[in-house]
């Protein structure tokens, strides 16, 4: 089954599906082996692994990234397609790039391209009404045509200036033209809970860990009971993994020693990036071949 009709059919049999970022192959396996039905490659997990921030990546980056993860894992995969990387023409290449890479959805916003850096300071630059419904218009005409079965989640980063009002016309008129599912960020709980009852289409929520505008981060359940077809856990794998190398790496600069894992745990750790990895596997073709004794049985 291709991963698009794989997502598409997730999302007619769950009430939510939740989606947790990875921005390399390791990760995606290891969330597909804690049992999650979809991955998320976020721009901004792939900007600051780079070093580069988002605002500044390019169309080939974020797919080599996100199709790394993808080529890696059974289950769909839905990655950040920012603002699509241009106008709609441009944005039409974007939607034909993830099909081929294998990624399994896409959203697409109304921010200005190229993006700024202020992005990171929630200063959103919106492009206007017909501006993004038209890049909608032909991400979906692209969508028709490579793959039916890929998903266009429309975002709108206007909810944050100009209120769910706008935010929900926008998502409407992008439905309108063939969205599949809409994005928007609510300011606050009453927005959270209104956003699903002013949209047409099935809602995708961020939970961005870490924010600092104060929007709220509720929890997958809580999601589903205010009627929330999906959640985008854009950060934590990026956070966690930060947050405790940083600790790790400060104590061995100051003792020369690491205490925070015992023996025990780092070999089963690494055994299991092993297993994750497919050594087993690598290992038994080798002995079939050249990691043979006696040559004579080849």
């Amino acid at each position: 089954m291709k991963k698009t009709t794989a997502l598409r059919r997730l999302l007619k049999k769950k009430d939510l599906i939740y989606m947790p970022v990875a921005y390399d192959a390791l990760g995606g396996r290891l969330l597909q082996s804690i049992g999650f039905d979809c991955v998320y490659t976020g721009g901004f997990v792939t900007g600051g692994s780079r070093c580069t921030s988002e605002p500044m990546l390019t169309l080939d980056e974020q797919v080599e990234t996100a199709g790394d993860v993808a080529a890696a894992i059974d289950i769909p995969l839905v990655a950040d397609g920012g603002a699509g990387f241009g106008e709609p023409l441009h944005t039409m290449r974007s939607v034909r790039e993830f099909i081929r890479a294998g990624i399994a959805g896409t959203h697409i916003e109304d921010q200005l391209y190229p993006k700024r850096a202020h992005y990171h300071k929630y200063v959103a630059h919106a492009v206007g009404r017909r501006e993004f419904v038209d890049k909608i218009r032909f991400a979906c005409r692209q969508r028709d045509k490579s793959d039916p079965d890929f998903v266009i989640i429309a975002r709108t980063d206007t909810c944050r200036f100009k209120g769910l009002k706008e935010a929900s016309w926008r998502i409407n008129a992008a439905a309108d033209v063939g969205a599949d599912m809409g994005l928007v960020f609510p300011r606050n709980l009453e927005e959270m809970k209104k956003a699903p009852r002013a949209c047409k289409i099935p809602l995708v929520y961020v939970i961005s860990r870490g924010n600092r505008d104060g929007r709220p981060l509720p929890t997958g359940p809580q999601l589903a009971d205010m009627g929330y077809k999906a959640a985008i856990d854009a950060l934590t794998y990026l956070l966690v993994g930060f947050h405790h190398a940083k600790r790790a790496y400060q104590e061995i600069k100051k003792t020369g020693g690491f205490t925070g894992l015992t023996h025990e745990q780092c070999t089963a750790a690494r055994h299991e990036i092993e297993t994750l990895v497919g050594l087993d596997e690598f290992y038994e073709i080798e002995e079939q071949t050249v990691e043979q004794k006696k040559w004579g049985k080849r």
